[in-house]
């Protein structure tokens, strides 16, 4: 399944869940502080939702990924560095 469809069906989940709401709202009444609370949330999920479709819109290629090799730097790029906070290894702090 492709990410614009598992986000599809984030958002037909959230669409059932706000028709569950409205049907609880029913028997509970709309000041039933527990039952704000829930559609509050499920208000914040869809914006989130919403946003992410925004941020992976379809068609666009996801980045490549770049393998980072386990194996340690070679130490020459550390040469004459700075180490942070501490200063240079030859030289001692003012």
């Amino acid at each position: 399944m492709s990410l614009q469809d598992e986000v599809t069906a984030v958002q037909r989940c959230l669409d059932d869940l706000g028709r569950a709401l409205a049907r609880l709202e029913k028997h509970l009444g709309s000041q039933d502080l527990e039952l704000r609370r829930v559609r509050t949330d499920a208000a914040h999920l869809r914006e989130s939702v919403t946003l992410l479709r925004e941020v992976h819109p379809a068609g666009q290629p996801r980045p490549e990924t770049v393998p980072v090799p386990d194996t340690p730097y070679d130490a020459s790029l550390w040469k004459d560095v700075d180490d942070e906070g501490l200063g240079a290894r030859d030289r001692h702090a003012p």
